[in-house]
């Protein structure tokens, strides 16, 4: 049988994974949601729906006026001497009018219901009003047309019309849709119950003295909220000690509370990376490596039935593989239908001499060059710990293994309103 060094050297050599076949696999392997809920609309934002929404009315329901003005026929208007109708009615927002007398106008306000026989609303300014009687400022007659100003009934929304389909996150102005066909409570996968540990002995909690040969554990905070960022309710079983039987016992522990486990770190072939390790010893492994910088070190697999993401330990490269692979998988796994993010050419506002071997996301934002375009300009220093390139950054550019970068090149940008968001 090969030993541990062999098996180390056999998997070194193992075919690196695009970052586009590792997405496809992990996709390929996601579970949806088994539960669904009724939520209500205060209590529904950023959740998935379960169920395609129909609507069991028309929006608006009725025809009504787009604007305060007064209400009338058309032909009337034309027809009468000098353009002027008496005002036989008054009808407010919310109030049903009588049916419009022959050759008069009622006064109206907008949202209210148009009085049977009327067609045409006249926005009160193009009118001059005397008494009850309302006539039509000289020269405006031939800017009405027969129908303005009016809102039909279901011109916004038609009985029965599918109004948001299954597997879409819920925003703000979605509620208020909802709201505005009658439904107070909307059906939704349960949120994504994902357990999150630390290991590491040179991790320390940020607010606790640093020893000698420590780190400030930067990548709990950063996991946890990336995760909440896209829906996902987070298990934090704090920071398990350093070997592989804490790290087993650890995983155990979190497939009986959460239906994913997601590390950083330990996903390497160093003798003091356990996480891949008590992956294969307890589960399997699925895949691992990906062609990627930075990043390469990525491992998925499962324990049971269990899914583990196990991510790199440097704290960009959590950031980096989190939002470029982690999170199609994981919003597959929230019943998301769109799950990629959207991406923008942009020329690059600098060259790179160097054509690596992986595919590089390098740290950007946007500035206008000299012409007035907006071009990507890079983080002067793209190494995976320098996390302050994340926060000075506006996004992500991809650049393809293998590829010399020139100025005005057009690169893949993948702004983090995109990758921060489900």
């Amino acid at each position: 049988m090969p030993n541990k060094g062999q098996d180390c050297d056999q998997q070194q050599k193992t075919p690196l994974m695009s970052v586009e076949s590792a997405i496809a696999a992990m996709v390929k392997m996601a579970l949806l949601p088994d539960q669904i809920e009724q939520r209500t609309l205060n209590d529904a934002l950023g959740y998935v729906l379960a169920e395609d929404i129909q609507s069991r009315i028309n929006v608006p329901p009725a025809d009504n006026s787009a604007m305060d003005g007064y209400a009338l026929r058309y032909a009337d208007l034309i027809q009468a001497d000098n353009h002027c109708l008496n005002i036989s009615q008054r009808i407010c927002a919310g109030h049903v009018g009588n049916t419009l007398e022959q050759g008069s106008a009622a006064q109206i306000f907008t949202g209210a219901a148009i009085p049977e026989g009327a067609d045409t609303v006249i926005m009160q300014e193009l009118c001059s009003r005397k008494g009850e009687q309302i006539c039509l400022q000289k020269g405006q007659a031939a800017k009405i047309t027969q129908g303005d100003n009016i809102r039909r009934a279901g011109e916004d929304i038609a009985t029965n019309a599918i109004i948001l389909k299954k597997g879409y996150s819920l925003r703000p102005q979605d509620l208020g849709l909802v709201a505005s066909v009658g439904m107070a409570t909307v059906p939704v996968y349960r949120r994504l119950k994902v357990a999150i540990f630390s290991t590491g002995d040179e991790l320390c909690e940020p607010d606790t003295p640093l020893k000698s040969g420590q780190i400030y554990n930067s990548n709990r905070y950063t996991l946890t909220a990336l995760l909440h960022s896209i829906g996902c309710e987070v298990i934090d079983l704090g920071n398990v000690e350093d070997n592989l039987e804490a790290t087993k016992t650890a995983m155990l522990a979190a497939t009986e509370c959460a239906d994913l486990l997601m590390t950083s770190g330990g996903v390497s072939v160093g003798e003091e990376d356990h996480i891949r390790v008590a992956l294969e010893a307890l589960g399997q492994l699925n895949l691992w490596r990906i062609n990627v910088k930075p990043g390469k070190p990525l491992a998925f697999g499962h324990i049971g039935t269990t899914p583990f993401l196990g991510l790199p330990g440097n704290p960009v490269s959590v950031f980096v593989t989190f939002c470029i692979l982690a999170r199609p998988y994981l919003l597959k796994s929230q019943g998301k239908t769109q799950i990629q993010p959207r991406h923008f050419d942009i020329a690059a506002d600098f060259s790179s001499v160097y054509s690596g071997s992986r595919a590089e996301y390098f740290r950007v934002r946007l500035r206008q060059n000299e012409a007035g375009e907006q071009v990507l300009q890079r983080y002067h220093h793209q190494g995976s710990g320098v996390l302050t390139s994340t926060t000075w950054a506006e996004g992500l550019a991809q650049i393809p293994a293998h590829t010399i970068v020139n100025k005005g090149d057009k690169l893949r940008f993948y702004p983090f309103t995109e990758l921060l968001a489900h």
